[in-house]
């Protein structure tokens, strides 16, 4: 055993041996790391042969100070969640739900959304597990719309950036689509349109062991997160910064205004329509958001964009083709764009 393994291993160990005290000594730092933020960005600027007040100097200055605010704020928020995660299992997420009426459980769903590991990836096991534990269509509905667009990433982004008006306005306009969005799906009555293989899958109670995980053991589930997560969103989070850097150096305001002001009544639709086949995440779309609303876009248009982009991705239905019909899809993508339409209008409306 050379000198660098001897090192490594208490290190590694620490949190097993001494989680509570690991958090804190975490947490400390990240804040630590967290506070230097706008004064690091700012002395980077400032020793680049680049005026701060030019077109080049403001959009530096926004990508040095959100690339790693977006990263930090994503890891922490990753870890915290990876560790509740790990009482939130598919298993356990099924059991709760599973022999629960509609209307309720459609809230009980659209929560446990917020909660729970979702990709687009993971769509389609997810679903089929739904069927198999007799899990409503509209209450499954409810979370699949609520996990991947009313997540610890998007929430913890848009608190960052916007603060907590922001992002509980987010959370209850996201709750209050994924809710209503599945229970008229759900009153639709469109078991029909699964494809024919899963609703021909045996049922199976809905049950779920607890692992009897301690406090280490849930640390290395947030470690397992950070890896998972943030090694996969990263290169979204760039690509968005660098084109929310792009928005806030060189675009007019009065240009963005006329385009996704309160005064142009077709932005909201369009905002969906160019949302729904752009394929990116709460971590990338968010930085864009926070140059649009800069630059003199209406809340509500913007966030019909994030919602279309979060909850409507291509890629995901796409997925969910291999287990629902054309027209169970087509009905899913209208029911919830015509919710996020609703948000849009209603909230350029009232603010």
């Amino acid at each position: 055993m050379n000198t660098t393994t001897r090192i490594a291993s208490p290190v590694r160990q620490w949190p097993q041996r001494h989680p509570a005290l690991f958090l804190a000594v975490a947490a400390v730092l990240w804040w630590a790391l967290y506070q230097t933020l706008i004064p690091a960005s700012e002395a980077l600027v400032a020793a680049l042969p680049v005026d701060r007040n030019s077109h080049l100097g403001s959009a530096l200055q926004f990508f040095f100070y959100d690339t790693p605010k977006v990263l930090l704020l994503l890891t922490g928020v990753v870890f915290v969640m990876g560790m509740i995660n790990s009482y939130f299992t598919p298993e356990r997420t099924r059991a709760l739900l599973a022999g629960r009426s509609e209307g309720v459980a459609n809230v009980l769903a659209a929560l446990l959304g917020i909660v729970t590991p979702f990709c687009s990836c993971s769509a389609v096991p997810l679903f089929i597990g739904f069927v198999q534990a007799g899990v409503p269509l509209g209450v499954t509905f409810s979370f699949l719309i609520a996990a991947p667009m009313v997540n610890e990433v998007a929430l913890a982004l848009l608190f960052g950036l916007f603060g907590w008006k922001i992002a509980a306005l987010y959370l209850g306009l996201g709750l209050t689509v994924a809710i209503v969005a599945g229970w008229v799906i759900g009153r639709l009555k469109m078991e029909a349109y699964l494809e024919d293989w899963v609703r021909e899958i045996p049922k199976m109670s809905a049950t779920f062991q607890d692992g009897g995980l301690t406090l280490g053991d849930r640390i290395q589930a947030g470690f397992a997160s950070v890896r998972e997560i943030v090694g996969k969103v990263w290169p979204y989070i760039l690509a968005g910064i660098a084109i929310g850097a792009g928005i806030h150096g060189w675009v007019p305001e009065n240009f963005m205004a006329s385009i996704m002001g309160k005064q142009a009544w077709w932005s909201v639709p369009l905002a969906v329509l160019i949302g729904v086949p752009m394929y990116t995440n709460a971590a990338g779309v968010i930085p864009i958001v926070q140059a649009l609303l800069a630059k003199g876009a209406a809340l509500g248009t913007v966030l019909a964009f994030m919602m279309s982009v979060i909850a409507l991705s291509f890629p995901e239905m796409v997925i969910l083709r291999k287990v629902l019909k054309m027209r169970l899809i087509a009905t899913f993508v209208a029911v919830v764009a015509s919710g996020i339409l609703v948000v849009g209008y209603v909230f350029n409306w009232v603010l």
